[in-house]
């Protein structure tokens, strides 16, 4: 089967179809210097994250105490991926605990201007960095005070190159007497390999331990406090770097793995021994000015990486754009070896100058896709796309990113997908995700550092190797409802299909223990969420995002997450008075940090509510 209509059957009630057969690296980053003061004594660190079945529920406590001789306010700070909902934060102050619950942001707002008429003050400053929003509370309290923070988050882990990958970023900022990571996994299908590894150090490399049955694997990373030192007699923790946990499932068959629990079923599709189909590619870079340097030296050196990793099989060719742009190629050719070396000595001439032409860029990257495919110069099942590199917005040309986006939506074919890969942190990368989800793609930041090369290198290997394409999966119509996206563009090589929805009637016969309760409820709550999220940021009338903004309000207060449209309310009780209070967080989402934004300080005693709010 290459690339064509193949049927599998899964018994859901009745037996259901997958016509054909996105592709998925859970990617959960804890970063902190958690820890904010002076005369700070943190008496324990702990994250822990439980894994059932590809859905990560991870938790973050700290115990700290004010050892100073005077009053002051004590810092928590938290990283989680973007792509994970908060769902719970809770602290308690000398004995008096505040809980958190989720409420819709505009009920959020109006508490926070009641705090403020009676003269209160609160905030929650957000940063952005490359994968990761940081969420930082600091409560003001009296000398000998003891604080205890907890964090709850949730997220899909995706699959990629065959791959499951769970990160830790460690940064507690200090020497922590009880400092433990621990990562438990439960596949009922069983794991099929698990490990781990840290960039903390090669005297803490060696002090993971891994115990992994069948079903369930559990990873501990517990340094002392001694192993937590730079040196011996140092003060300084060398605890700073990320903690990974890699693992893969056991596959019975290409029929796929159902699980199901609380009324709700998760599907879940990776189909192996599949040929490779052909890939049409034409690769648009940007080599303007702002490209100059070490941005330009990582993308040749990838260039010439996935140049050499193209078969005979593709066809490919190469733009490059500034204010002009210009084709290596006119048309595609295929990817012999010869050609793939006068493609590579072309990208190594180009000599970064000049302005930002995106629009006309992509423009003549479609006409060349679709004049290949008139001429019949490409296999009616291969896979044809467009991976675009930039760093920039427009400056030529065409610069309205709406107007760019309705352009290259115009000239676009079903077929053909379009991949956004956005260097550094100039970029729009709100635009590049827009066009790239709009035209079945996907988007990714490259970081531009000296990985870059690698970063960029690691995305092709992803779209490498197109499997299926076109896929739709059908179920019973009578047997499930409010199923999440069942059509699927392609399937590539090392990712996973997942698919959720409600069983009907609501009780199933084929029920599973899994590590956390609600799990299949909450993975479909998450799935549903982040596709309204997706949806609606392509909608084309404010009347079709305010119906989408109001479902994805109702699911995030029912499930309790915070999202672009919700807050978490976090309230405590002082002799019966209860203080509410709300910050809202940054919207700058381009420059990764709070640009133009002042933070608000806990100033507050033991009256203290937190309002946990993402940006959008």
């Amino acid at each position: 089967m290459s690339g064509g209509t193949k049927v599998y059957k899964w018994l859901l009630g009745n037996f259901y179809n997958v016509n054909s057969l996105i592709y998925g690296m859970c990617f959960v980053c804890v970063c902190m210097q958690a820890i904010q003061g002076n005369d700070i004594t943190v008496k324990s660190y702990k994250v822990e994250s439980r894994i059932t079945s590809r859905f990560a529920h991870t938790t973050v406590k700290s115990s700290v105490v004010n050892s100073g001789a005077n009053a002051q306010s004590i810092g928590f700070n938290v990283q989680i991926p973007k792509r994970a909902f908060i769902n719970n934060f809770t602290m308690n102050v000398n004995g008096i605990t505040f809980v958190g619950s989720v409420k819709e942001k505009t009920v959020a707002r109006n508490l926070y201007a009641q705090a403020r008429a009676r003269g209160k003050a609160a905030g929650i400053v957000r940063t952005n960095s490359q994968a990761m929003e940081t969420f930082r509370t600091e409560v003001h309290v009296p000398p000998g005070s003891k604080v205890e923070f907890e964090l709850h988050y949730q997220e899909m882990m995706q699959r990629k190159l065959g791959v499951y990958q769970h990160t830790l970023h460690l940064q507690p900022g200090r020497l922590v007497p009880l400092l433990q990571v621990d990562v438990y996994i439960f596949e009922p299908k069983g794991i099929k390999f698990v490990t781990a590894s840290n960039t903390l150090g090669e005297h803490l490399s060696e002090l993971t331990k891994i115990t992994h049955t069948k079903e369930k694997a559990h990873i501990v990373f517990k340094p002392t406090l001694q192993q937590q030192r730079k040196c011996e007699n140092c003060t300084e923790s060398s605890v700073d770097g990320e903690f990974t946990v890699n693992y893969d499932v056991e596959r019975e068959s290409n029929a796929g793995e159902l699980q199901v629990s609380d009324g709700h079923f998760v599907q879940f599709f990776a189909p192996s021994d599949l040929s490779p189909l052909s890939k049409n590619i034409v690769f648009v870079i940007d080599v303007s000015g702002s490209m100059w340097g070490l941005k330009m030296k990582q993308t040749v050196e990838a260039m010439k990486a996935i140049l050499d990793d193209l078969s005979m099989d593709d066809y490919f060719s190469i733009i490059d754009f500034n204010h002009n742009v210009r084709c290596w190629n006119e048309d595609l050719v295929q990817a012999s070896s010869i050609q793939a070396n006068e493609a590579k000595k072309y990208i190594q001439s180009i000599k970064p100058n000049g302005g930002t032409n995106i629009n006309e860029a992509l423009l003549r990257a479609v006409q060349m896709l679709v004049r290949a495919s008139n001429q019949g110069l490409t296999d009616p099942r291969s896979v044809s796309m467009i991976i675009l590199v930039s760093d920039g917005d427009p400056t030529v040309g065409e610069i309205k990113l709406n107007t760019i986006q309705k352009n290259v939506k115009r000239v676009m074919r079903e077929e053909f997908s379009l991949y956004s890969l956005g260097i550094g942190f100039d970029v729009d990368f709100d635009f590049l995700e827009r066009i790239a989800m709009d035209n079945r793609g996907i988007a990714q930041r490259i970081n531009a550092n000296h990985d870059a090369a690698e970063q960029l290198k690691t995305f092709y290997s992803q779209v490498s190797s197109p499997l299926l394409r076109t896929i739709s999966i059908h179920f019973p119509e009578n047997a499930v409802n409010n199923v999440t996206q069942n059509r699927f563009d392609k399937f590539f090589h090392g990712s996973e299909l997942i698919v959720a929805g409600k069983l009907q009637p609501p009780t199933s016969p084929f029920t599973h223990q899994h590590s956390f309760t609600g799990f299949a409820r909450q993975m479909w709550a998450y799935i549903t969420v982040n596709q309204l999220l997706a949806e609606r940021s392509l909608a084309s009338t404010a009347n079709k995002k305010r119906r989408i903004t109001q479902r994805i309000m109702a699911l995030a207060v029912e499930h309790q997450f915070v999202t672009p449209f919700t807050a978490m309310l976090v309230e405590g009780h002082d002799q019966g008075r209860a203080e509410r209070l709300i910050a809202d967080s940054p919207r700058d989402s381009r420059h990764g940090c709070c640009s133009g934004t002042k933070s608000k300080q806990f100033i507050l005693k033991y009256n203290i509510s937190i309002v946990l709010q993402k940006p959008y």
